[in-house]
């Protein structure tokens, strides 16, 4: 509705200025750069997850600009209908600002009154969203006086990336190319190298992704960040994780010692030195690690995770012992029970405190298997898949996980080759895809294995390489898999297809 304002300072019953419409404000608003143009929606967020961590990160700050972080958790706590507890954290922003800012650097503003507009706006006092639009325009006006008036998209587009960045693993590539624009105006700024060297890093790693160390851009760039910002710890442990990676632990360790030393009470840090130890086959110094961090921040999904990991790691261990031994027939100890029960409790921890969890779930399920817990274990994987809003690479990692319990646990070859074929459909590079690629693969040996001339087999096959994109092959094991079966639908229609592409 366009409802006009009363001229006059005050504000009528519409709440508009005088002379100006709602669908006027509205526009403007759009054409501001915030929180709430930035696209950071509630579906692809556990919500309650994240406040609590924004509140945990206030407290063992990440970023020495605590504005950056009262005003995105402004916007999530305004996500869940508290305009006015969100507005409170504006004002903490704006504090913060000023205390950080003697020199009265306008554009750091430009965020927090972007957000205050829209917040203004939502509450219908229309007068004060416009005062901050208002507050927005002198601001630029004034920057546009400067010799360097591109100042003020570096730090939007930093703090664009370090919001998306925090908000959810599904904008890290969003949050890389934010950090990139902002870097090409103010290169040598530190918090942008480590946010850009942050989202690097976890783009390489996120969902299996492959690199190696030739293809790997995340290690110059947490290099360089460390030597702008040397007393950074947490971009240390990063570091000191990727230099494992690589093969190169030694190198890694010296890192995660000084991390240590600088920050040895930051939950944020000591997750990241507990993966490093994990991963080294320190299990128990791991877990020593991770019971200090959860002391500090008991809600941590991240942390009860990685403690679950590292049951599970004792578990394995024990596994490999006794095969290694070649021990048959084993009675599971007390021992081996308990730490199975505990390596549960943090899996279901870690989905009770973030709901959208996928890998923990993941994980949860596979503990079940573990335990012999089978019908656990598939209403585990049958739940997760229900998800909405799952991205390719999750269902990749669901599907690869869920076809191995079916193959290895239940015995279940015709699942689990549904479920294989599920997660090679999706054309993500990926050890996930590879797994499952590999899956499919091994199956058909299998079958050959039994009969030369399965058509099962022959069939597979045919779908790995159509879904390669080579089509010659997946022609020529179509055709052999119809010898033997010749009225299976599947085979003709996926043969016919392949013909009309060549």
């Amino acid at each position: 509705m366009r409802a006009k304002l009363e001229d006059g300072k005050g504000q009528n019953d519409a709440g508009v200025a005088s002379g100006l419409t709602e669908n006027d404000l509205a526009s403007k608003l759009q054409q501001l750069k915030c929180h709430f143009t930035w696209s950071l929606l509630k579906k692809d967020v556990d919500i309650d997850a994240l406040e609590e961590r924004l509140h945990s990160q206030l407290q063992f700050p990440v970023t020495k600009f605590k504005y950056l972080m009262y005003n995105l958790l402004a916007y999530v706590i305004h996500l869940k209908g508290d305009l006015t507890n969100a507005i409170s954290n504006l004002k903490k922003a704006e504090e913060n600002i000023k205390e950080k800012n003697p020199d009265g650097i306008d554009r750091k503003y430009l965020v927090t009154f972007g957000d205050y507009a829209w917040m203004y706006y939502q509450l219908k006092q229309y007068e004060d969203s416009q005062n901050y639009i208002d507050k927005i325009d002198k601001i630029n006006k004034g920057l546009k006086l400067l010799s360097n008036e591109s100042q003020d998209i570096a730090e939007i587009y930093g703090e664009q990336g370090w919001s998306l960045l925090t908000f959810s693993g599904k904008y890290c590539k969003k949050a890389k190319e934010c950090f990139a624009k902002a870097l090409e105006v103010d290169p040598e700024n530190p918090e942008w190298n480590s946010g850009y060297a942050t989202a690097v890093y976890r783009w390489e790693g996120y969902y299996g992704a492959i690199c190696s160390a030739s293809e790997c851009k995340s290690l110059p760039l947490l290099k360089r960040a460390i030597e702008l910002n040397p007393n950074d710890a947490v971009v240390k442990a990063l570091l000191a994780l990727k230099l494992q990676d690589l093969d190169r632990a030694d190198e890694g360790r010296n890192y995660v010692e000084e991390a240590l030393e600088q920050a040895p009470d930051s939950p944020y840090l000591l997750r990241y030195v507990a993966m490093f130890y994990r991963k080294a086959g320190l299990v128990d110094e791991a877990l020593r690690v991770l019971k200090t961090a959860l002391d500090l921040t008991p809600k941590s999904s991240f942390i009860h995770h990685q403690m679950g990991l590292c049951y599970k790691q004792k578990i394995l261990d024990k596994k490999e012992i006794f095969r290694r031994e070649n021990i048959q027939n084993r009675q599971m100890c007390m021992g081996e029970t308990e730490i199975m029960k505990t390596a549960i409790l943090h899996f279901q921890k870690a989905v009770e405190y973030k709901k959208t969890f996928i890998f923990a779930y993941i994980q949860l399920a596979k503990m079940y298997s573990i335990a012999t817990e089978y019908r656990r274990a598939d209403d585990t994987y049958k739940k997760v898949l229900t998800f909405p809003n799952l991205t390719d690479e999750e269902k990749q990692q669901i599907h690869f996980s869920y076809g191995r319990f079916e193959q290895c646990n239940k015995k279940s070859e015709s699942e689990a080759i549904k479920h294989y074929k599920k997660g090679f459909q999706i054309n993500e590079k990926n050890r996930y895809r590879d797994g499952c690629e590999t899956g499919l693969r091994r199956m058909a040996e299998l079958k050959f294995q039994r009969d030369p001339s399965d058509a099962l087999g022959f069939g597979l096959l045919g779908f790995v390489y159509k879904n390669n994109g080579k089509t010659s092959k997946a022609i020529e094991y179509y055709e052999n898999a119809l010898q033997y079966d010749p009225n299976n639908e599947e085979y003709l229609t996926d043969l016919c297809d392949l013909k009309k592409m060549i």
